[in-house]
């Protein structure tokens, strides 16, 4: 994969441009505010008097209205939930966007999926940083940046690549590391990463060891310690230092169990499962499954939730939380 830097990307390619930030979650706010630090011109394109309206305005942006966003700007970033892009671009952006302007995506779903098919005449982008919008500004705000991708799906102008790459140097990305790849390999392995191992697999794993401990008679706080609150410990070295550093911080008692025990828990079933997942990606029923959801207004999906909330787990982590909140405070 092609690596870029700081030196590489000129981000005067957006000088007099202007930047509508479509969305104020996560990653809108965090983006825009990235944006502006770096000198862009920004804008907020949201429902007018929506929840996050004041928010943007007390940040200090000019918020507008989607309509208005899309009519003004030069390069529209649809910052939106993956559910909610296909509505409001069909709505608001896709009747008034201008020919040579430039769509960017922070996720392939909607390009991959064609729940958003853009016009032949202008670009489609995508700059997607990786990690969570606050971890992107405080970084930002340290003086570094995130890594992100970036890449283009339709290049109208001829300067859909430096625009993409611009928009990375706005978020300091540029500083850590930009690397060019597709839309489809963006939204297919994100996917993949999200339900087999950051949010599915891990989630799953941590369920299990409370389970199995709780119902081998010890006390659901032990198990709680054990089993999830450590993990961020043990997931922040892997992140640093990959396995090896990880394996040279902790015991070698601790080093030992988990190579000798880890066949156990991730076996050759568990693989085929993580197959069942990237086949379902690949094939389109996850995409047929989720968009089937936006239809049902996210009924099962809002009863999952629920569901969660009263685990074990959820009810003892969240006492025990409450321990770390109080030290914080004093």
């Amino acid at each position: 994969m092609k690596i870029y830097h700081d030196a590489d990307v000129d981000i005067n390619v957006l000088k007099g441009k202007t930047v509508a930030v479509m969305g104020y979650g996560s990653q809108g706010r965090a983006q825009a505010l990235c944006f502006r630090d770096s000198g862009l011109d920004v804008v907020i394109g949201l429902r007018k008097d929506g929840k996050s309206w004041n928010k943007a305005k007390e940040d200090g942006f000019k918020v507008v209205d989607f309509t208005e966003a899309a009519r003004t700007a030069d390069v529209i970033m649809m910052l939106l939930p993956d559910e909610v892009q296909p509505k409001v671009y069909k709505e608001f952006v896709e009747p008034n966007i201008r020919e040579g302007c430039a769509l960017e995506f922070a996720h392939g779903f909607a390009i991959t999926y064609k729940t958003i098919v853009p016009p032949k005449n202008i670009d489609v982008i995508m700059m997607a940083p990786k990690a969570p919008g606050d971890k992107e500004r405080d970084v930002f705000v340290e003086g570094f940046g995130v890594p992100a991708l970036v890449c283009v799906h339709q290049d109208y102008t001829g300067n859909a690549k430096k625009i993409a790459l611009a928009l990375a140097k706005g978020l300091g990305a540029t500083r850590a590391g930009v690397f060019e790849t597709t839309f489809d390999n963006e939204t297919l392995t994100d996917l993949f990463g999200e339900q087999a191992v950051l949010c599915g697999g891990t989630t799953g794993l941590i369920k299990s060891g409370f389970k199995t401990l709780v119902e081998g008679g010890y006390p659901p706080e032990m198990a709680y310690f054990e089993v999830c609150h450590e993990a961020k410990l043990i997931v922040d070295l892997i992140n640093e230092g990959g396995f090896e550093k990880m394996w040279h911080v902790v015991s070698n008692t601790a080093e030992y169990g988990g190579l000798t025990k880890r066949d156990l828990v991730i076996t050759e079933e568990s693989e085929k499962g993580m197959k069942k997942i990237l086949d379902d990606i690949e094939s389109g029923k996850f995409k047929a499954d989720w968009t089937g959801e936006w239809a049902n207004d996210l009924k099962n999906l809002k009863a999952m939730e629920e569901k969660e909330k009263a685990l074990q787990i959820e009810v003892t982590g969240r006492e025990i939380r409450k321990l770390f909140e109080k030290k914080k405070k004093n």
